[in-house]
């Protein structure tokens, strides 16, 4: 099991803080509010993205596999840390358990539950941080958008 690395290497905050980044530009730009960074075990970012369903009108695009997109092709993702705001979908949590990233970091997982434990199940390490930030701007795009929400984890609205 990959745990995340020494906090004196990378402080999970800040780790957050570049997906949380990319969540608030997805809304900006009129999308779902989620946002993703893929890291390298010494903190180095390989690559970033946020969920572009809305955008490119192309529902793969989601935050986590826009991130891993951009960090192109990598020899091994053991060591690496997926970090996304949200818990991840079963679409995302299926792309980690693919390519055996080692390490998933969540902002939040009230607003949507999506397959961590899962991943914890299979020998990824997961924290959840439930970050104050990432709650409210699920949950006040929740409110303002139900239909696009609804839309987004496959729930009849």
């Amino acid at each position: 099991m990959t745990t995340l690395p020494d906090p004196a290497v990378t402080d999970p905050a800040v780790l957050l803080d570049v997906a949380l980044g990319e969540a608030r530009a997805g809304l900006a730009e009129g999308g779902i509010p989620i946002g993703a960074a893929l890291f390298a075990a010494d903190g180095t970012l390989l690559g970033r993205g946020h969920n572009r369903r809305v955008q490119d009108d192309d529902p793969s695009m989601h935050a986590e596999t826009a991130a891993f997109r951009a960090a192109g092709r990598q020899r091994d993702y053991r060591s690496t840390i997926m970090v996304t705001t949200l818990s991840p979908c079963w679409y995302c949590s299926g792309l980690v358990r693919q390519f055996g990233i080692g390490a998933v970091l969540v902002g939040e997982a009230r607003t949507f539950h999506g397959g961590h434990d899962w991943l914890a199940e299979h020998g990824v390490s997961v924290t959840v941080l439930d970050d104050g930030r990432c709650v409210d701007l699920m949950t006040d795009f929740i409110a303002a958008r139900p239909d696009l929400w609804h839309e987004d984890i496959g729930e009849p609205s």
